[in-house]
């Protein structure tokens, strides 16, 4: 008896013989079936469903496919990363017409050298391929602009970098920057920021509603922020943004002797703090709707300026953390007793008593449920001019599809007396 493996072998061969069974007639092939079973005594379906399936019984040799020979080599590949720095770096429904326009001119100047065939064959080049072909090389370029020197490299080396755990949390000055935008679902055009700031050591809280995210605005936004602090500040920490990190800001910290530091770029948690109150000052009060109007910035600055910040720094504790240790797969935090900013600046051995009497008689005047009611119904105003506002946009655009639809000529209808 024959075992498994010169079974094969011999079904092998004798397909090998005939020339390939899918070659055969339906004789032919009959004949091989008949001479295998009769010699192994197995079952004719079993060694039919064996052949079709079985997919070492093929000639091998013959399977081997050919490689597809390659029409855009190396060659036309280096001529086309050459042509797409030139045009700088577009892609390819961009590149495409730019090559079949000006690749004769640049051979002229001597800005590019190759060979009528490559010429040739980059004007006939399609954008998918031409996309596929500097896949790598974007990638390449990528990863090395990702790493490169920011706009202003002066700028950002004058400006050190600090974690959050690098921080001084214990005196009072060190201010948190940051901006909260509010465009709604669309990020077009110019539109309200908040300007939101607070010190890390009492969690005193400030807010400045700045049209648009420029230079100026939220400088100008900084200084009314900073007057409305009942201490000096010490320093002042914001994120990367340009609205931040420029020269406006940088000499003024040197005037007024502040210490100016930035968080790392795409580290939120280096920003810790003021990330906490952009939710819980801003967001959870204001929403998300887009505020883009002269009314609309004077109700939130009315808001910031006088209900929230007494509301939030007279009226709400804050926990504070005081250490954290990991115990096995959990961190455990501790943290100290819930005080409000109020409270953690009287106790405060760097105010001054002038100061502290100051606060003490602001608070003694207020009616925190008053502030309450005062700030909902301000709230209101400001969604009320919202829709207001929403509700004169479209009839504005109502208005326009009217006067299109009036310019249009009216058609003129003949009649047929029958």
């Amino acid at each position: 008896m024959m075992n498994m493996q010169s079974r094969d072998q011999y079904l092998q061969e004798l397909i090998r013989k005939a020339g390939g069974y899918n070659l055969l007639r339906k004789k032919d092939k009959s004949k091989i079936l008949d001479e295998y079973c009769k010699n192994t005594e197995q079952e004719r379906k079993y060694v039919i469903r064996k052949i079709k399936e079985g997919k070492y019984f093929e000639d091998k040799s013959k399977s081997v496919k050919r490689k597809r020979k390659c029409y855009y080599d190396d060659i036309v590949i280096i001529a086309l990363k050459k042509l797409w720095k030139i045009f700088d770096y577009p892609c390819g429904q961009r590149l495409e017409p730019s090559i079949k326009t000006e690749i004769d001119r640049l051979i002229k100047l001597k800005e590019l050298k190759c060979s009528a065939e490559v010429v040739a064959k980059l004007k006939e080049i399609t954008p998918k391929t031409i996309d596929r072909k500097l896949e790598k090389t974007k990638r390449d370029e990528h990863l090395k602009s990702k790493y490169a020197r920011k706009n202003n490299p002066v700028l950002y080396q004058k400006i050190p970098v600090k974690t959050s755990g690098e921080l001084d949390r214990n005196t009072h000055g060190n201010i948190q920057l940051d901006c909260v935008e509010h465009c709604g679902q669309s990020a077009s055009g110019e539109f309200i920021n908040t300007l939101s700031s607070v010190d890390i050591s009492t969690d005193w809280w400030e807010g400045e509603a700045c049209m648009g995210r420029g230079q100026m605005s939220v400088f100008e936004g900084i200084k009314n922020v900073r007057k409305r602090y009942p201490f000096d500040w010490i320093s002042i920490h914001p994120d990367n943004g340009s609205e931040f990190l420029n020269w406006h800001l940088y000499e003024y910290s040197l005037e007024e002797k502040l210490e100016f530091t930035r968080s790392r770029p795409s580290k939120k948690n280096d920003n810790c703090f003021i990330e906490q109150k952009n939710w819980t000052h801003v967001r959870k009060i204001v929403g998300y709707l887009r505020y883009d109007s002269i009314p609309e910035q004077k109700i939130l600055n009315d808001i910031y300026r006088n209900e929230l910040h007494l509301f939030k720094n007279f009226f709400q504790p804050v926990l504070h953390l005081t250490s954290k240790e990991r115990i096995g797969g959990k961190m455990k935090r501790k943290y100290d007793k819930a005080k409000t900013p109020y409270q953690r600046i009287l106790e405060s051995e760097n105010i001054t008593e002038k100061k502290k009497e100051e606060l003490i008689k602001i608070y003694e005047s207020l009616n925190p449920a008053e502030i309450k009611r005062s700030l909902d119904k301000k709230i209101d105003i400001l969604y009320k001019v919202y829709k207001k506002k929403q509700e004169s946009k479209l009839t504005n655009e109502d208005n326009l599809k009217v006067e299109k639809s009036k310019k249009l000529k009216p058609v003129s209808v003949t009649y047929l007396n029958v």
